[in-house]
């Protein structure tokens, strides 16, 4: 059974979530845009193949058409897109994750986005994004395709990572992948904390991506192996046996490296 809550988003507001699953301008990294770039020209490609059998399909409804949020979404980034943006943010995400074949994932066989008509940004609920309507036509400035894809990587991670059912007592640490697998791709949002800002890696969202982003050059592979981890939920000692030293202690070297 689901129910409804708003959780507050530090860069662009309330989110609107589905329980018990979990929810949703600094220039790219080169060798990232390069990679993401790549990943949806294949996406493209694959596109106008059949399936193969046990190939991840993707699917995109729009269920606000008569919306203004939905008239935008169809006019400026139409379904074909919102397809190859899902498949590559998937493609993405494994490759963050390590996850080479089928058999290290999540079970899933098809990753859905519907735009409805509900408050907030974008949820995750199992295999389905919703992307709020209303967020779409309220997106400013002239990157709107990049700060809605930003938003679909984010909320593609939630379909793919490990360990949701731990979610509602840890939160902050399933948003910081999320938010850490967006920032690795490119596309940092522009209300974002920088390096080293922030009062603890609880902070969620920005704050755990920018420090799960030290972690991860301590201990190459520390977000693969987070993940994995986290299939049998959170444990803090996570840190200890990854990285050889305790959240706290990579806390305060992170802050110390950023003279905070």
């Amino acid at each position: 059974m689901f129910f409804s809550r708003k959780f507050r988003h530090p860069d662009v507001g309330y989110k609107y979530f589905l329980s018990p699953i979990a929810h949703h301008n600094s220039p790219r990294p080169p060798d990232m845009k390069l990679h993401v770039v790549a990943a949806i020209l294949l996406a493209a490609a694959a596109s106008s193949l059949p399936p193969a059998a046990g190939a991840v399909t993707y699917e995109v409804n729009n269920e606000a058409a008569s919306t203004a949020g939905g008239q935008r979404f169809d006019r400026e980034y139409g379904a074909g897109y919102a397809k190859q943006v899902l498949a590559a943010a998937s493609s993405f995400t494994w490759s963050i994750f390590s996850q080479p074949s089928a058999a290290d994932r999540r079970p899933v066989d098809a990753v859905v986005l519907a735009v409805r008509d509900v408050d907030g940004i974008a949820s995750t609920s199992g295999n389905t994004i919703t992307l709020g309507a209303g967020y779409v036509a309220g997106v400013t400035g002239n990157d709107f395709k990049t700060q809605v894809t930003g938003v679909l990587y984010h909320e593609v991670v939630h379909v793919w990572q490990w360990g949701l059912q731990d979610y509602g007592a840890h939160s902050w640490v399933y948003e910081g992948i999320a938010d850490f697998v967006r920032l690795r791709a490119g596309y940092p949002a522009a209300g974002w904390v920088q390096p080293g800002q922030g009062n603890s890696w609880e902070d969620s969202y920005s704050v755990t991506a920018r420090f799960f982003d030290y972690c991860d050059s301590v201990k190459p592979g520390f977000v693969a192996d987070l993940n994995a981890k986290l299939k049998n939920g959170y444990n803090v000692d996570y840190f200890v046996q990854i990285t050889g030293k305790t959240v706290q202690q990579l806390w305060q070297d992170y802050k110390a490296k950023y003279g905070n």
